[in-house]
Parts: structure tokens; sequence; C-alpha cells
């Protein structure tokens, strides 16, 4: 088949585009033709020694516009990514082309969604995070430092500032999402929807139509299988941003009352003050995959703190294919992965002293030892591997193709068979 996948980046700048662009790079290696489109360069070498074909825009993002204004505008409505694309699925056999959208809201904007109806090409969506439905795309008050349970776009949501920077980025997002809604009509494009935990589908299930379908595939985690190294001892191991929705200071106070060393690996707008608040706390800074899981390898547990809903996130994953126990906030779909008191712990979102108690218990290190058994055993019982996700991406494609409705390729004459396909 020939799968057109669409994104914001062409480069790895986060977990959203990695997921897409392994998948790219994977689904090539298994024979089928793959079109990235994406906005936002550079692009990622592995897309042509795979022999994918690419689409960039070469535009700017948030982070690498120097005209705020200009991006604004892109954000809202990217007219110069919407025809693009049009042109570029128009050249699309619809008898064996499927289009995937993997991320739109920080670069390609809603825009894309016309382009793909006028297509009628088989589509989906996978909800990475949750801009499909939430104008600031997390369910997050981030000055509250709390999740919203508001409804999206009610007088309640219009009139909170939830934005992490300032009110007037928050009715950008507002004026974009009615382009999402009422003039792009994405949520009722998308008839099928990727979600990547449990939590997050029950959160979007009431916000979506009803005819959604709903499509669990987890992401694929990279990790070599190797057995834990820890012999006795080892770290409280925080892996990631260091932010107060991450939860990063709840560990560092739940760490000084128990009375342990926190040790953070990553950075972020709380580092410095928590560095200055707590100068017990270890901060490595960022370090390299490999470097990552060698740390977890030899850490008593992993703690993930967050505050907010998250997606799936992927370190507490990895961390058990290390053998490292984890102990997770109960309110973010991290606990979906934890079986409370087995490979790990959960605790009340947000309390510290519940955090602290947890890490006290394992201190104990018959416990850390026996809970490290059952995370590496439980994780490779069934990895997340890539073949994993490959499988299971393949056969949500056969599903959406085959109820798609067969359509005449346009330069198909009648008794004429066998016109080229699009693409390499």
């Amino acid at each position: 088949m020939h799968v057109v996948l669409v994104l914001d980046h062409a480069h790895i700048n986060g977990g959203q585009a990695k997921v897409a662009l392994d998948s790219a790079v994977g689904l090539r290696q298994r024979g089928h033709r793959v079109t990235v489109f994406a906005a936002v360069g550079p692009i990622d070498p592995r897309l042509a020694a795979c022999g994918a074909r690419v689409i960039c825009l070469g535009q700017d993002d948030i982070a690498s516009t120097t005209n705020k204004l200009a991006f604004a505008a892109q954000a809202i409505w990217n007219a110069r990514a919407a025809a693009r694309l049009e042109a570029e699925l128009t050249l699309c056999d619809p008898r064996d082309t499927l289009v995937h959208v993997h991320a739109f809201a920080k670069a390609l904007s809603p825009s894309i969604g016309p382009a793909i109806r006028r297509s009628g090409l088989p589509c989906l969506y996978t909800m990475h995070e949750f801009f499909l439905v939430c104008p600031n795309g997390g369910f997050y008050e981030y000055p509250a430092d709390r999740i919203c349970h508001r409804t999206p776009m009610s007088a309640a949501c219009l009139t909170t500032n939830c934005d992490a920077r300032s009110y007037p980025r928050k009715l950008l997002r507002v004026v974009r999402h009615l382009g999402l809604e009422h003039v792009a009509g994405l949520p009722g494009l998308f008839r099928h929807v990727v979600t990547i935990s449990a939590l997050q589908e029950r959160v979007i299930a009431p916000l979506l139509p009803p005819r959604t379908v709903f499509h669990r595939i987890d992401n694929p985690i990279s990790v070599e299988r190797q057995p834990p190294e820890r012999d006795g001892g080892g770290d409280f191991l925080f892996v990631g941003r260091i932010s107060t929705e991450k939860g990063a200071p709840i560990f560092a106070e739940a760490a000084r009352r128990a009375g342990i060393r926190p040790v953070f690996v990553g950075d972020g707008p709380s580092a410095a003050e928590l560095k200055a608040r707590y100068p017990e706390a270890v901060m490595l800074g960022w370090k390299t995959g490999p470097e990552v899981q060698a740390l977890m390898r030899r850490a008593r547990a992993l703690i993930f703190p967050s505050i907010w809903y998250e997606g799936q996130p992927l370190t507490v994953y990895e961390a058990l294919a290390c053998g490292c126990p984890v102990i997770v906030s109960d309110a973010c779909a991290g606990r979906e992965a934890v079986e409370d008191g087995e490979n790990g712990f959960w605790f009340r979102s947000g309390d510290a002293g519940a955090l602290a108690a947890h890490l006290t218990r394992l201190s104990d290190d018959g416990l850390a030892a026996r809970m490290a058994e059952r995370a590496y055993e439980r994780y490779w019982s069934a990895p997340l591997s890539v073949d994993v996700h490959l499988d299971r991406l393949e056969q949500v494609y056969g599903l959406v193709m085959r109820e798609a409705r067969p359509v005449p390729h346009p330069t198909e004459r009648p008794g004429l068979r066998g016109a080229a396909p699009a693409g390499p």
C-alpha cells in the first residue's frame, strides 16, 4: 500500500516525530510505499536511505520563527501547506493510498483538513496529544498547575487562562480551534482515531462524534534486552523535562522527606530553582538514550510524578524494560504500565508525602530486587517492539482501507487496468 504520513517535523524533535518517522522507515522496509509530508526541516537522512518520498516545505515552527506575527497566521491557517498537500494527494491512487496524520498543531495547522477531505482518500489520526479536542492540547492549566476538567471551547474554557505563556496566546489557540472545528472539520474528518493509552481514550471519547472508531496502537520502545545491573544500592531517578507539570518539585520534596538523594536526568524551566531549593539534588543534565538506559539498569527506581494526563510516557516503559521499578502518579497514563505493588507503586498525584512513603518502602533492598525482577520479566513477556508496532499499524491500515469504498483512479479508462502508481 501507499502510506502518506503527515506531520509537522521531518526530523526527530520529540517522541511524536520519532514514532512517525520510525514507522516510515519500518513500513518502507516491509515493502510499502511511503510519502512523508512535513512543514519543518531538516529531513531525517534515514528517509532518503530507505527510499521514502519526502515533501518538506521548509517552514518555521514556534521555536525557529523570527517573525511571530507571520507564524501566528501560519499556525491558524497554513495556506501553503494546504495547497501543497492537496496537489500531492491528487496524484495518489485511491485504490491503495491511505493518509495517516500524526501532527499538525506546531506548523501545518488545521488547513490540512479540507485537502484530505477533497482527496476522498481513507485517513486516520494518531492522538499523540489532545489538540484535536483541546485548544491548548493538554487539558492542563499551566498557571494553576492542575489538570483542566472544563469542556473545551465552553464559556468556562474561553475565560480561563490555561496557556503556559499568556492569555493572548490562549486566544490565538482558540481562534485556531474554531478553524479546526468549523472550517477544517477535523473531528468529523477522522472517523478512525489511534490512541496510545486507555486514559487518553476515556478523556477524548465524549468530545468526538459517536461514529468515531478508536484503535489502540502502543508506541514502540527501543531498548536492547539486557538484565538490570544493580547489586544493592541504586539511585531514585527522574528522567525528562524538569518542570512543574512533570512533577519534578514533588519528587525533590518527597526525596527530602524520605531522606534520600534525588537524581535528575534532563533539564527544564524548574531546574535552577530546584537546585537552589534542594542543594542535595543531583542534576545530570540531558543524556543520550544509551546513557539513560545504563542509568536505569543501575537505578533503584524511576520516579514518574507527572501531574497531567500524558499520552503514553515512553520513559516508564523504557525503565521497566531495563528492569527498573517505577513509582508513578495515579493521574497520568503511565500508571497503566505499572501494577501497584508488583513492578512499582502508584501514589496520589501531587502528594509529596505519599510519594515519600513509597521511596521509604523501596529503600528495602529485598523489595527493590523483587520489583526489579518483576519489572523486567513482565515487560519482556510482551515487549513493545518496533515490529509489534508495525504489525498493529498494518492491521489497522487494512481495516481502514477495507472500509473505504473503492473509487476508480481518475486516469483509468473503462477496461484499462494497471495505471502507474504515484510515488516511488
